[in-house]
C-alpha cells in the first residue's frame, strides 16, 4: 500500500475524542472500514484484562474484526500512567505511519490525549504509602476534608477539581505530600516545557494532527444513554465481573483499575457499603460526572476540533472527510 502523507509534509494523525457513551467506537469502526487506518485505544480502563463489561470494551469478535492497540495489555494490579501511555502511543504511531497507514486514536481519557499533544512534566510517580495515608484520612474524615486540605496547600488545583472526584483529589494531594511541590507548580513547569518545545523546528508532535469530537448536541440525550448503558452493564454481568476481581484478594480501591467509574461503585456494593439501589444510582451519577469532566477538557482544548453530533446521520461521512483531508 502506498504511504499516506499530508500536504504539510508531515504524516497524518487523527484523534477521535468525546465523552463516555457518545458513540466513539461505532464511528471508529466505520472509519476503519473506509480508510487505511489503525485504531489505538486512548482509555485508562481498556488497558486492563478482565475488565470488559464495565469498560464497554468491544467483544472478542469485534476486536478480531477491528483490532485495537493498547487494549488488554495489563493485569488490573498493574499501574498505568499518562506518561507511559505517551511513550506507548508514540511508538505505535511511528510504527503505524511506517506501514503507510494513518494512526486513529480513539477514546475518552482526556489526560492521555493531553499528554500526547503537550507532553508531561516529570511528576512524581504514585507512592503507595502516601496514597494509603490519604485513603485513611478519607475513610475517617470524608473526601470533603481531603479536598479542604488540598485547598490549603494548592488552592488552584482544589478549585479546578470537583469535591466529588476522589481520584483526582487523591492524586493532587499525593503529589504535594510526596514531593513538596503542588500539582499547579508541576503544571506550570509543563507549560514552560511545552513552550520551549514549540520553538521553531522543535514541534511537539511531528505529525499533521486533526482532532474530532463526537457527542450528542443535547446533554439530556447523553444522560439518558449513560443511564441505559449502566443498566445494561448490570444485566450483562458487571457484578459477577467485579466479584471475580474482588475474589482475587490482591486488589483494592487504592488502585486505579478498581477506582474506575462503575467498578468502584460495584466494589462498594460487594463490601456492603452500598445497597443495590445506591450502587446503581451512584454508578450512573459517577458516569455523568465523568462525562461532564470530559466536556470540560474538550471545551478547553487548545487546538481546533471538528465537532460531530452523535445523532447526525451524516457524522460518518463528515469524519471520513476529515481523515481524507488530513491525508492529502
Amino acid at each position: 500500500m502506498a504511504s499516506v502523507s499530508a500536504t504539510s509534509g508531515l504524516p497524518p494523525l487523527v484523534c477521535l475524542m468525546g465523552p463516555t457513551a457518545s458513540g466513539k467506537t461505532d464511528l471508529a469502526m466505520y472509519l476503519y472500514d473506509q480508510f487505511p487506518c489503525e485504531l489505538v485505544s486512548v482509555d485508562s480502563v481498556l488497558v486492563y484484562r478482565g475488565m470488559d463489561i464495565g469498560s464497554a470494551k468491544p467483544d472478542a469478535q469485534t476486536l478480531q474484526r477491528y483490532p485495537h492497540h493498547l487494549i488488554d495489555m495489563l493485569d488490573p494490579a498493574e499501574p498505568y500512567s499518562a506518561a507511559r501511555f505517551r511513550d506507548d502511543a508514540l511508538a505505535l504511531i511511528e510504527d503505524i505511519t511506517a506501514r503507510g497507514r494513518v494512526p486513529l486514536l480513539v477514546g475518552g481519557t482526556m489526560l492521555y490525549f493531553k499528554a500526547l499533544a503537550g507532553g508531561l512534566a516529570s511528576m512524581p510517580s504514585a507512592d503507595p504509602v502516601v496514597r494509603a495515608r490519604i485513603e485513611a484520612m478519607a475513610l475517617e474524615q470524608g473526601w470533603p476534608a481531603v479536598h479542604a486540605a488540598l485547598a490549603q496547600v494548592d488552592p488552584a488545583s482544589a478549585e479546578r477539581i470537583h469535591p466529588n472526584d476522589p481520584q483526582r483529589i487523591s492524586r493532587a494531594y499525593e503529589v504535594f505530600l510526596g514531593s513538596g511541590i503542588t500539582l499547579t507548580q508541576w503544571h506550570e513547569r509543563q507549560h514552560a516545557e511545552k513552550a520551549a518545545d514549540q520553538t521553531p523546528g522543535s514541534g511537539v508532535l511531528p505529525y499533521t494532527v486533526r482532532y474530532l469530537a463526537v457527542a450528542p448536541r443535547e446533554r439530556s440525550v447523553l444522560h439518558e444513554r449513560i443511564a441505559e448503558r449502566f443498566s445494561l452493564m448490570l444485566q450483562q454481568g458487571l457484578i459477577s465481573e467485579v466479584e471475580a476481581l474482588h475474589a482475587r484478594g490482591d486488589l483494592d480501591v487504592s488502585m486505579p483499575s478498581i477506582r474506575a467509574v462503575g467498578y468502584r461503585q460495584v466494589w462498594d456494593y460487594l463490601e456492603g457499603r452500598l445497597s443495590y439501589e445506591q450502587m446503581h444510582e451512584r454508578g450512573v451519577i459517577a458516569t455523568r460526572q465523568l462525562a461532564k469532566r470530559q466536556f470540560t477538557w474538550l471545551r478547553g482544548w487548545n487546538e481546533p476540533i471538528e465537532w460531530l453530533d452523535s445523532l447526525d446521520p451524516k457524522r460518518f461521512e463528515r469524519a471520513l472527510k476529515v481523515l481524507q483531508t488530513a491525508s492529502l
